[in-house]
């Protein structure tokens, strides 16, 4: 099987879509729960399943790698909310640089406590630059990482950001407006972003309706990642998986 980054980099180059489901440890303590979202993700054909969360409050984060790598050949990415959250039965992990912000801590300190438990082990490492934008509320990742996130209504501030993780080294770069987000990321701003790099771009947060998936999806996101919204509606996930496979057969007639 190719790299997962390599695969996420052709896919782009070839301007193919992909889904992503992140999963909460924290709130997939009910093993009948988890077992229904990964069959959910198999029969709905979901490209890559995060795990990982700002605050995880129970041991459950081994276990929930484990239950899926067991249970579907889906792979799995670490999406480390800080430097414990590793577990070498995954296929990868987003080493997350939140290049939003200002605190030293997520920019370079939890890499350096991380590093030699990630060299020992078999994950893939996808440098990621994490950019955490203003949804109208403050979120989990805001407060837990204190920092401030990106103006919404400012692409300009976001896309130099953003270039400057891709020179930095940075093979990804991922938009979030935050776990539960009132609001989406603007549709300008993804698309200043997605403009001016040439790495692949993730956009999640506040993805809880068709409608914003596809303004996500036409301003240029190469991979969409849901989550809250499937756990108040599973349906949704049909929906978005639906609409990814439609624009990627489209692509297939050309």
């Amino acid at each position: 099987m190719k790299k997962l980054l390599n695969q996420l980099q052709d896919k782009k180059a070839n301007q193919v879509k992909s889904l992503a489901v992140l999963i909460d440890p924290d709130k997939t303590s009910d093993l009948g729960k988890l077992m229904r979202l990964i069959n959910l993700c198999v029969e709905n054909k979901v490209d890559y399943l995060l795990v990982g969360g700002s605050l995880i409050t129970n041991d459950n984060f081994s276990r929930v790698v484990s239950i899926i790598k067991s249970n579907c050949e889906i792979p799995v990415v670490i999406f480390p909310g800080n430097h414990i959250q590793i577990d070498s039965n995954a296929d990868a992990i987003f080493l997350l640089s939140l290049i939003s912000g200002r605190n030293p801590d997520f920019l370079i300190g939890q890499h350096v406590l991380a590093a030699p438990v990630l060299k020992k082990s078999k994950l893939e490492i996808i440098p990621m630059g994490y950019m955490l934008v203003n949804s109208g509320v403050p979120t989990s990742a805001s407060y837990m990482s204190n920092t401030v996130p990106l103006p919404a209504n400012k692409p300009t501030i976001a896309a130099c950001t953003a270039m400057a993780g891709e020179m930095l080294g940075m093979q990804t770069i991922y938009l979030d407006a935050g776990s539960g987000a009132d609001e989406p990321i603007p549709q300008k701003l993804i698309s200043t972003v997605a403009r001016s790099i040439e790495v692949p771009l993730v956009v999640g947060g506040g993805l809880n309706s068709i409608s914003r998936v596809n303004k996500a999806l036409e301003a240029g996101a190469d991979l969409i990642v849901i989550g809250n919204a499937i756990e108040k509606e599973e349906n949704f996930l049909i929906q978005v998986s639906d609409r990814i496979h439609s624009i990627n057969k489209n692509l297939d007639i050309h």
